[in-house]
């Protein structure tokens, strides 16, 4: 079932095609139906970033980051300048999810960036690869020890791809973690760990399932790590077979034309 949210991007899927155009990349996402987007390496540019996302008619549904350490207070900030409500922090190193005790130092260290993060006004997140699942900790993959050890309102961004190239049955673990569970990548490929995603749709995973297994959650966000294709193009694919499969509501009339 489709969220009441409009369908998002992750921004990283377009990267590379970013720095050439920002402002044409980003109407060109939302002329495709998408009506809000995920970036990545905010302090960058994040006055501009925002004037480009107003231009195209696009708003900011999270963003990617980890506010900790000397930079912690300017992401907390351009993360408000982007209208962001969420900060999702992206990647820790997969040896931090090798035993109970360094998941119990990870999950530490989360409810402090999310104590930090609240005392801001936004809320805080934790985004999964491959090895958080692959990693079992306790009879039980390290995502789910970490889950358990989280404060409440520490919310869970699941890639549903990566966790399934980390061996998981994906509707059974979102069934597993539950209402912990507010934003999903959504993503399609050959379920491998190296080679080319391809559009939603086109690949092995079962999307549809994926997304009645998750009910608690807000947003569906389309995020290609890499595609042997044109990446726009196989983003606005994705977005085209989710609609056409009753999955997503695409944002018409995001620009002016």
């Amino acid at each position: 079932m489709p969220t009441s949210n409009p369908p998002a991007v992750q921004l990283y899927s377009v990267r590379e095609q970013l720095p050439a155009d920002r402002r044409g990349v980003l109407e060109r996402i939302a002329a495709a139906g998408y009506g809000a987007v995920e970036p990545f390496n905010i302090l960058s540019d994040p006055d501009g970033l925002r004037a480009d996302l107003d231009t195209a008619g696009l708003t900011v549904c999270s963003v990617h980051a980890i506010p900790s350490g000397e930079q912690a207070a300017d992401l907390l900030a351009a993360a408000k300048t982007l209208g962001a409500s969420t900060v999702i922090v992206p990647y820790l190193p997969p040896a931090r999810f090798a035993t109970a005790d360094s998941v119990a130092e990870v999950a530490s260290e989360l409810n402090e960036m999310a104590a930090r993060t609240a005392d801001a006004g936004l809320r805080f997140g934790y985004h999964n690869h491959d090895f958080e699942l692959s990693s079992i900790v306790a009879g039980q993959p390290a995502l789910e020890v970490l889950a358990s050890s989280l404060n409440e309102g520490v919310l869970l961004e699941v890639d549903t791809y990566w966790a399934a190239v980390g061996g998981q049955d994906v509707p059974a673990l979102l069934g597993r973690l539950g209402d912990r569970v507010r934003y999903l990548h959504v993503k399609d490929g050959p379920v491998t760990k190296e080679d080319p995603m391809t559009a939603v749709g086109a690949g092995r995973m079962p999307v549809a399932e994926i997304l009645a297994a998750a009910p608690s959650a807000e947003w569906h966000i389309v995020e290609l790590d890499r595609c042997a294709t044109d990446m726009l193009t196989a983003v606005e694919q994705s977005l085209q077979w989710l609609a056409s499969n009753g999955l997503a509501t695409p944002v018409r009339g995001s620009v002016a034309r």
